[in-house]
């Protein structure tokens, strides 16, 4: 996959929160909403669950000698006359966003190909289930960061089987349990797995960190799964097949993961589990990827 650079893509209400403006959507309707956002648009949003997320991916620009490595984009179901208040409280916090569409109620998830953006974040559910469906790496943003990370380090942390993989082996853990899956693992740990939707916003992260040295890289990714021995071993040879490498792994057999990546000092994780975003948002911002056999079945994720 040819990268010139990560194109991320975030919703207006992921970047800025707009939960006031959004309370009189539901209750008043379109118009009044309309309304109420060129009313107040001398007015600056506060900074909603994924700001300082987009802040660190902004600020690698500046530590690279060859050019912008990351370009942010916004997709907003606002109107381009209702957006202007977003687009001034871009300005305001100084952040380099300056390519935007604007749809006026509709999903603005086609406009992720055109983009070429690598990752959609929104507060969207069904924006991101659409992304997802259509093949692009995209997460419901769930929560921000309880406390302010103290590392300028951008660091991304990713579940296993559904979000990193596809969600084959998932399927058999929860259609025959753990003695059949922990088997076919075993049996398959020669075998790569086959990629997930989040597979090439890695590969992505990967081409960024090409261009620093190890120790001096603005990105560091780890994978945080359930995943015990022996079934890491087919985790392993599947990064090692892909040519991609992750810079910390925790296979933590089942246990809790919420302590562990506040100890890797996650500015954000990605899982497929929203019970296990939940957990984790008491730590880390969290984003659910709804995705695979578990959000199929389970009424919570819809």
């Amino acid at each position: 996959m040819k990268i010139d650079k990560l194109v991320v893509a975030v919703s207006s209400r992921a970047l800025f929160d707009l939960n006031e403006s959004h309370r009189v959507f539901e209750e008043q309707g379109k118009e009044a909403y309309c309304r109420y956002q060129i009313d107040h648009e001398d007015e600056l949003l506060s900074p909603g669950f994924g700001f300082d997320l987009v802040k660190k991916f902004l600020a690698i620009n500046d530590m690279s000698k060859i050019g912008p490595l990351v370009e942010v984009i916004l997709l907003s179901q606002n109107s381009a006359d209702t957006g202007l208040r977003v687009f001034n409280s871009i300005a305001h916090f100084q952040l380099n966003i300056t390519r935007a569409a604007f749809t006026s109620g509709v999903s603005p998830y086609g406009y992720i190909p055109p983009f070429g953006a690598h990752l959609f974040l929104s507060t969207n559910a069904d924006d991101v289930a659409k992304a997802l469906h259509s093949g692009f790496a995209a997460a419901t943003i769930l929560s921000g960061s309880s406390l302010k990370k103290s590392s300028e380090q951008l660091r991304i942390a990713f579940d296993g089987d559904s979000v990193l993989f596809s969600d084959a082996s998932e399927r058999i853990y929860q259609e025959q349990g753990l003695q059949a899956f922990t088997e076919n693992e075993r049996n398959e740990a020669k075998k790569p797995l086959p990629g997930g939707p989040f597979k090439d916003f890695l590969s992505a992260l990967q081409h960024i960190q090409t261009h620093f040295e190890q120790d001096l890289s603005p990105i560091r990714t780890a994978l945080v799964t359930a995943r015990a021995a022996p079934a890491h071993e087919r985790v392993v040879r599947t990064l090692r097949a892909w040519g991609i490498r992750i810079d910390e792994a925790l296979f933590l057999g089942g246990m809790s993961k919420g302590e562990f990546l506040d100890a890797f000092g996650a500015d954000i994780f990605f899982d497929d589990q929203r019970g296990h975003c939940e957990s984790a948002a008491r730590h880390v911002a969290s984003a659910h990827v709804p995705h695979g056999i578990v959000n199929q079945h389970s009424p919570e994720s819809k």
